[in-house]
């Protein structure tokens, strides 16, 4: 059975991440402690014991997320379970750097210090509270495309995240995406509901900040994976590294069309998906887009002796 590893984005950072995977497997905590080195401060105790606020902003959470997906890859391949397992990595946003970085197209502190930079990027792309995003329930992408177009009325609003057949995230101008809200539920939508982010990922707004990461990854050496990455913005499997710089700097004003990048990964025999790192929301929307496949989420020792255990089996 084909499987794929995937890996999760912002939303997922909890306090105490990560912690128990370090505790239980040297390889894990080694992960943490380059991290640390690589962005030259004591980002795993933010993780473990600080304040979920801090942890939260843009420029921590990257960083921190693709730490904790690390330790639990570097857990796995301590119980035997390598990137061999996998037939395609894929991440969700953020998650690309953590894919990247477990099929060995991107060394662990390059991958630490791009996300810092991404962060920071990111929210210094746009004043505090001139952007919002929000989540349309129980719409499809073309729908709420048409909600984005018709609430614009000449500023930013984009679908910035194809999560699942029932949910698209809306990205752009406050304004904007507040007027997309009420076409929204006049459209159909079950919900509509702006996200407390602290930017308007995924969408033109971010232009500034996907200048600052194409300097910043033409700096940075990117290796052929060892299995193919399905990227964000192509839904397609890519393995070049140009190919994957240039769309890393995409991804940062493209649309995530995860549902799509499930799609391919299934068409092409995935039965399987491991969301390895922190939460399960992949998992959910893994299950709502391909109800036939099977999740694992591998965040936590047992999920990955479990993991190393089934694959044995």
């Amino acid at each position: 059975m084909a499987r794929a590893f995937i890996f999760p984005g912002q939303g997922a950072q909890t306090i105490g991440m990560g912690r128990a995977l370090a505790e239980a497997y040297p390889a894990a905590q080694a992960v943490f402690d380059e991290v640390d080195a690589a962005l030259g401060e004591n980002l795993s105790g933010l993780i473990w014991e600080g304040d979920i606020e801090t942890l939260t902003l843009t420029q921590n959470a990257q960083p921190a997320l693709m730490a904790t997906s690390m330790a639990a890859m570097r857990a796995l391949e301590s119980e035997g379970v390598t990137i061999a397992a996998a037939s395609f990595v894929a991440g969700h946003s953020l998650g690309e750097y953590s894919a990247l970085t477990a099929a060995g197209a991107l060394a662990l502190a390059d991958s630490a210090r791009l996300l810092r930079l991404r962060g920071q990027a990111m929210q210094a792309a746009v004043p505090v509270g001139v952007g919002a995003m929000a989540a349309l329930l129980g719409l499809d992408l073309a729908t709420a495309r048409e909600v984005a177009a018709e609430a614009a009325q000449g500023e930013i609003c984009e679908a910035a995240n194809d999560n699942d057949p029932a949910q698209v995230v809306i990205s752009g101008h406050k304004a904007a995406v507040e007027r997309a809200l009420d076409i929204a539920k006049a459209r159909g939508a079950k919900r509509a509901l702006l996200l407390p982010v602290s930017a308007p990922f995924h969408c033109a707004l971010m232009a500034p900040a996907a200048e600052a990461m194409a300097a910043a990854l033409a700096e940075v050496t990117i290796s052929t994976p060892d299995v193919p990455l399905v990227a964000n913005v192509l839904a397609a499997p890519v393995s070049t590294p140009e190919q994957i710089r240039e769309l890393l700097v995409q991804q940062v004003t493209g649309s995530v069309r995860w549902r799509e990048s499930v799609e391919v990964m299934a068409a092409e025999g995935v039965a399987e998906f491991w969301e390895i790192g922190a939460g399960k929301a992949l998992s959910g929307m893994v299950k709502r887009i391909r109800r036939d496949s099977l999740q694992r989420s591998i965040g936590t020792p047992d999920e990955v002796r479990a993991a190393a255990a089934a694959l044995a089996g």
